[in-house]
């Protein structure tokens, strides 16, 4: 009992660490393979801005989005991933894109990763993650970067 009680805890903590390292080093990019917010807020306002996607809940792009975003899907769901090849369909294969999320810390996002599998997977060989520590929220609208809200003609 004694070491039950003791040692539990230090190993429930190792076998945490070690699910969240795993998280981790399943990230399916690299690190050259990520924008910060301020950089892409400035390369938006470039002669030559990127595509960018987002593919958060269609509720979060509807209410607000990055300036000119795309919307990619859920791209946690089957449909979702349907909506990104479509949107993609007609790019070159090394056009600029940046995906994004933000419905909550990168680390736990559901949409990213088969969003970039995916776009990686059709052949798109340009493709950049928007590093979202927190949220859209925290991490973009609060810092007045470029934004628009949703309408209704994008509501499906």
């Amino acid at each position: 009992m004694y070491l039950v009680r003791h040692f539990l805890p230090v190993l429930s903590f190792a076998l945490l660490t070690g699910v969240c390292l795993s998280q981790d080093a399943a990230n399916p990019w690299s690190a050259s393979d990520i924008v910060e917010a301020p950089a892409l807020a400035q390369e938006i306002q470039s002669a030559k801005p990127p595509v960018i996607f987002a593919v958060a809940f269609q509720e979060l792009y509807r209410s607000k989005h990055i300036l000119h975003a795309i919307d990619g899907g859920t791209a946690s769901k089957p449909e979702g991933l349907a909506i990104l090849k479509t949107a993609v369909a007609n790019l070159a294969k090394d056009a600029d894109i940046v995906i994004y999320c933000g419905c909550c810390p990168m680390v736990k996002c559901p949409n990213i990763r088969p969003a970039y599998r995916t776009l990686k997977e059709l052949g798109f060989t340009r493709v950049r993650v928007l590093n979202i520590p927190q949220n859209m929220s925290v991490d973009w609208y609060t810092k007045n970067y470029p934004s628009e809200p949703g309408s209704a003609s994008q509501k499906k």
